[in-house]
């Protein structure tokens, strides 16, 4: 296949199309604006349909209508976007509804600026909106590993029926790196596959009308949903969890860091062990279900005497790999809030200090 020199946003949105995705809603923030500007241009061409709802409000809860149907639905949105999307999120996953929903993340709270930041966390990984709910959260650290994961988000999505989302720093979005996109994927949903989709109803087909909803007034009803929400939850946790491991071998620090922090925590890494300071990395790829395990196995292998998080937020990430690791070790936090990205030399500095401190 041949590489393409694109934009992190543009290869996001076409690699949804190359997913099977035929159904987008969103509206312009930056700085994502090239995702929806990419897919008004790609849709009409492969039959698609795109639409700039009047507000980010309108747009997740047009995702739920098409998701519904069991087609391959998708919105885009930054920080604040992704707030009012919320309460739709949040119905998409009491009905048990699959999407993709990207978040290429901004400095915050509020309207915050437009430069790259990882304050999402807690948003994406605990919720987000009311109720008990997980949705599935990729953190990709490249264009192409955001291209890579774009399929599987939609895949995962239909596997477990519930929201999928990919959770970028605005660095990924705007950079541009080579990228070998896949073959293009022609979906179309099943009844078979999807008998809980609404599809139109035939008597006699052998298929039971298709009622898509979120509300139960009666108790029992209401705690089966949960039961069974709770049940899929556990399996995603047993199943569907990635990370990456780099330099860990006689590490005697280890940093937790993920999107593009990591990478900076790689330059670090390597220049300090050419001045013989070996420091591990574990990188989460997925957010939910955070790697707890292979964090605290990090943590605890021969020699580690300390891990640090390093964070584009105010120290979010941090308190994760404080549960995985529960005091086992000490856990320090390096980052900025808003979008002072760290430099490597910052992350240097630390270490050294750190180390000198054993």
């Amino acid at each position: 296949m041949a590489m393409k020199l694109m934009k992190g946003n543009e290869a996001i949105a076409e690699a949804a199309i190359r997913a099977g995705c035929r159904f987008f809603f969103g509206y312009p923030i930056t700085p994502q604006t090239e995702i929806p500007e990419y897919m008004s241009a790609r849709m009409p061409e492969i039959g698609g349909c795109y639409l700039q709802a009047e507000s980010e409000l309108a747009a997740i809860n047009m995702v739920y209508g098409a998701a519904g149907t069991g087609v391959r639905a998708m919105t885009s949105s930054s920080s604040p976007g992704i707030s009012l999307k919320q309460e739709g999120i949040s119905y998409l996953a009491a009905s048990e509804l699959p999407c993709v929903v990207i978040n290429i993340m901004r400095g915050g709270p509020g309207l915050g600026g437009i430069q790259a930041s990882q304050g999402d966390y807690f948003q994406a990984t605990k919720g987000g909106g009311h109720g008990d709910y997980h949705l599935i959260v990729y953190a990709p650290a490249s264009v192409q590993e955001s291209v890579d994961l774009m399929a599987r988000a939609f895949d995962k999505a239909d596997e477990y029926r519930v929201p999928a989302m990919i959770l970028a720093d605005g660095i990924i979005g705007q950079m541009m790196e080579p990228v070998v996109l896949p073959e293009m994927t022609e979906y179309t949903p099943e009844r078979a596959k999807k008998p809980w989709a609404a599809m139109g109803h035939k008597p006699g087909s052998g298929y039971d009308r298709a009622v898509i909803n979120s509300l139960y007034i009666e108790v029992d009803e209401m705690d089966l949903l949960h039961q069974r929400l709770a049940r899929c939850y556990d399996i995603i946790e047993k199943n569907e969890v990635m990370y990456e491991n780099y330099n860990m071998e006689n590490a005697e620090i280890v940093i937790a860091a993920y999107g593009t922090v990591a990478r900076i925590c790689k330059s670090a890494i390597d220049e300090l062990k050419q001045e013989g300071i070996n420091v591990g990395l574990i990188r989460p790829i997925t957010l939910w279900p955070f790697p707890k395990d292979a964090v605290r196995e990090a943590a605890m292998a021969d020699g580690v005497k300390a891990v640090l998080t390093v964070e584009l937020s105010a120290g979010q990430l941090v308190e994760d790999v404080r549960l995985a690791i529960d005091g086992a070790k000490p856990v320090h936090y390096l980052g900025h809030p808003g979008s002072l990205m760290p430099t490597a030399e910052e992350v240097k500095a630390r270490l050294v200090a750190l180390k000198e401190g054993f």
